[in-house]
């Protein structure tokens, strides 16, 4: 049975939000319903005018479930509803006229806030990437090492796997036969290092209680985890706000609209990245990741 919480459409894009590669765990049905997993539940999610609606279907052996009061929370928390989005693309128009221009077409999206886990290994399968190929090793990832969840409308569904699924032995020779090529071996030796860690998967968690760049400095620890990598993961899972991933996207719309000496390149060097993301910081302010986003959006929709 549905369930709706107020929201209107100015403070979220839902198809854009979630179909724009910051998570890879959902799928557009018909009627413009989207499902996918959230909290090891199966969420499905329509707007509806100035509405957010939604069911949720617990873990088949589950007999303790959440008031809908607690589903309100977990949606809020998920989309980051306490930040005002039509406040913040106010600010970003004033201090920008390309945002300016572009937000009369666009608007409503959020960065979503998901779990640290799920977002480091999807990241890691990003590199060199797309999102449907991506979408297909998350769920290669979830199905093999996750623990089954329950079906809907005959596809079955799996929680996210645990760190110690993802360090067991054969996890990369695994991966390997399920056409994961080198990020086999970054997802099972980064797995293998964050389960070495005396707090194992808190040390990832504990990233959010940390600056910026000492989280972005940490990331990059891990096998198979980059600048843009780890900005991802800053931005989508660690309440970053700041962070800005530059991709070759990011890269054309500061070279076209703020810093045209900026030569063509297919790969950016340490220097020419924190350009780029510097620019951006300094523009849009502590949000500007999401405004970053927001761009990036318009560009690639």
């Amino acid at each position: 049975m549905w369930k709706s919480m107020p929201l209107f459409s100015c403070q979220l894009n839902l198809e854009i939000t979630l179909s724009c590669g910051q998570s890879f765990r959902w799928k557009k049905l018909e009627d413009s319903r989207w499902i996918g997993v959230l909290g090891n539940c199966i969420w499905t999610l329509k707007q509806s005018g100035d509405e957010l609606m939604y069911t949720v279907q617990y873990p088949d052996k589950t007999t303790t479930k959440i008031d809908e009061n607690q589903c309100k929370e977990q949606l809020s928390n998920y989309f980051q509803l306490e930040i005002d989005l039509k406040e913040k693309y106010s600010e970003w128009c004033a201090a920008d006229k390309h945002f300016k221009k572009v937000a009369s077409l666009f608007h409503g999206v959020r960065m979503l806030r998901q779990d640290p886990v799920e977002t480091l290994f999807a990241f890691i399968c990003s590199s060199n990437n797309n999102i449907p190929r991506i979408t297909s090793m998350v769920e290669k990832l979830c199905t093999n090492y996750g623990n089954y969840i329950g079906e809907f409308e005959g596809d079955k569904y799996y929680s996210f796997p645990t760190i110690t699924s993802l360090s067991a032995p054969g996890v990369e020779e695994t991966l390997r036969k399920l056409s994961f090529g080198y990020r086999a071996k970054y997802i099972a030796q980064t797995a293998k290092y964050i389960e070495s860690q005396s707090e194992k998967d808190q040390w990832l968690y504990k990233l959010k209680w940390v600056s910026y760049e000492t989280a972005f400095k940490e990331l990059q620890k891990l096998p198979g985890v980059g600048a843009k990598v780890a900005d991802c993961i800053c931005l989508m899972a660690l309440d970053k706000s700041d962070a800005i991933p530059v991709d070759t996207h990011v890269y054309q719309i500061a070279k076209q609209n703020y810093l045209p000496h900026l030569k063509p390149k297919k790969s950016l060097n340490a220097s020419m990245y924190k350009e780029v993301g510097d620019c951006f910081r300094n523009i849009f302010g502590p949000y500007s990741g999401w405004a970053h986003s927001s761009l990036k959006s318009f560009q690639t929709h």
